[in-house]
């Protein structure tokens, strides 16, 4: 005999009705707090999840409500006693009713929390790493970094069929002020497990090309945030923080905030704020390079004006100083001119005086002076004769005297 196939919703009702038979009480669960929001009717939507404790995984996950006449007392309440606000990544205590609805499926009503709870393993590990960050001494050294006047060119990092990515380059293509940019993809996994791994390895895929940019831009679309997980880990948190170019991450929604956010240089809302912010940062360039030629403009005008006038000045001044110049130049050439014959002068009677000394010596040395003094000399041949020993008997010399000659023979 053939079974009467159950409708869909006939199938949620039997499931409905069972939860209800089964768990009619409220129960207290243990859980962290992901994708907190509220809407205008005051409802609060939120998820719970539990992940493992050996890594980062996702094991439980469960959407919960706070209905809005629990949420005005609940919220307040549990700031109050905590001092936190109430918000994605903390772990809580709170009390619950079990609902399954046809359509909507399996959820948590809270009717109720325990502020004595403590902050959520999410919270406490972002902690521990910019803790570990900061005691290393590199939880800074990104945000350090100089931002490029000209940020150009833009290594981006994301999956190129998030729909981020495509309103990051949109963004950037349609600014008003026609800057160019040149952003280039380096396609990572940003949800899963793998989060962390694939962006290192995209790292260090731009690191090898690190020349070619100017900033590196983290950034993914929409998703629930307990998928962003994976970027508050302490080894992607350590490559971002000494990465050496600024790094720019618009990877959550502006409850969340992730280590990789508090490590980057700067922090964006989504790929759009970060597309944004770059042109924000060229136009702040472009005005303060404009105000610089209009100030260089100015400095030439103002520099070309006052050397004209000095350069008038001058033109005026040159026929006197002209004048004046000749007048001195004369004056000191004319004490040159007097320097020199009396330098002349000088010179010439010195010379005459030596001169004179000269002929005095060569007249006292002269033989016509020595004969007059009663010496005599001696000739042979016409040849004067300075040893006996070169003459002999028979010889005749001559002797000279200062008054006439003697001719002699040798014996």
């Amino acid at each position: 005999m053939e079974k009467e196939p159950l409708s869909l919703y006939e199938l949620n009702a039997l499931v409905r009705q069972a939860l209800n038979e089964s768990l009619p009480d409220t129960y207290w669960i243990q859980a962290e707090l992901s994708d907190v929001r509220s809407n205008a009717t005051g409802h609060c939507y939120l998820e719970f999840i539990q992940k493992d404790a050996r890594g980062n995984n996702l094991i439980a996950k469960a959407r919960g409500t706070i209905w809005a006449n629990v949420y005005r007392m609940l919220k307040p309440y549990f700031e109050e006693s905590t001092g936190q606000a109430f918000v994605s990544g903390i772990k809580v205590m709170v009390e619950v009713t079990v609902e399954f609805h046809e359509l909507y499926g399996f959820s948590l009503t809270v009717v109720d929390i325990d502020p004595t709870y403590t902050l959520g393993d999410m919270a406490r590990k972002r902690r521990e790493i910019l803790k570990q960050l900061e005691e290393e001494g590199v939880l800074t050294l990104n945000k350090e970094l100089e931002m490029p006047m000209l940020a150009q060119r833009i290594a981006v990092i994301s999956s190129s069929s998030a729909a981020g990515y495509g309103d990051f380059c949109r963004q950037l293509e349609e600014n008003p002020y026609e800057f160019v940019f040149y952003p280039r993809l380096f396609p990572a996994l940003m949800q899963g497990n793998q989060v962390e791994e694939s962006v290192i390895n995209a790292l260090n895929a731009v690191n090898d090309h690190r020349d070619d940019f100017d900033v590196v831009v983290i950034i993914r679309g929409g998703g629930a945030t307990s998928d962003l997980s994976g970027f508050d880990t302490y080894l992607l948190a350590a490559n971002c923080a000494q990465f050496p170019l600024p790094i720019i991450t618009g990877i959550g929604h502006e409850r969340d905030d992730t280590v990789l956010d508090s490590v980057a240089h700067t922090r964006v809302k989504t790929p759009t704020a970060a597309a944004q912010f770059l042109i924000t940062h060229m136009h702040d360039a472009a005005v303060s390079l404009e105000e610089l030629a209009q100030t260089l403009i100015s400095s030439v005008s103002v520099r070309m004006d006052k050397e004209h006038s000095r350069l008038s000045e001058l033109t005026n001044r040159l026929p006197l100083v002209i004048k004046n110049r000749t007048i001195r130049e004369g004056y000191l050439l004319d004490q040159l001119i007097q320097r020199i014959n009396v330098g002349i002068a000088r010179s010439l009677t010195n010379k005459q005086h030596r001169l004179m000394l000269l002929e005095q010596r060569v007249n006292d040395a002269s033989p016509e002076r020595l004969l007059k003094r009663g010496f005599s000399i001696t000739l042979k041949d016409g040849k004067a004769v300075t040893d006996s020993a070169q003459l002999k008997a028979g010889d005749v010399i001559t002797t000279r005297l200062a008054k006439g000659e003697v001719t002699s023979e040798v014996k």
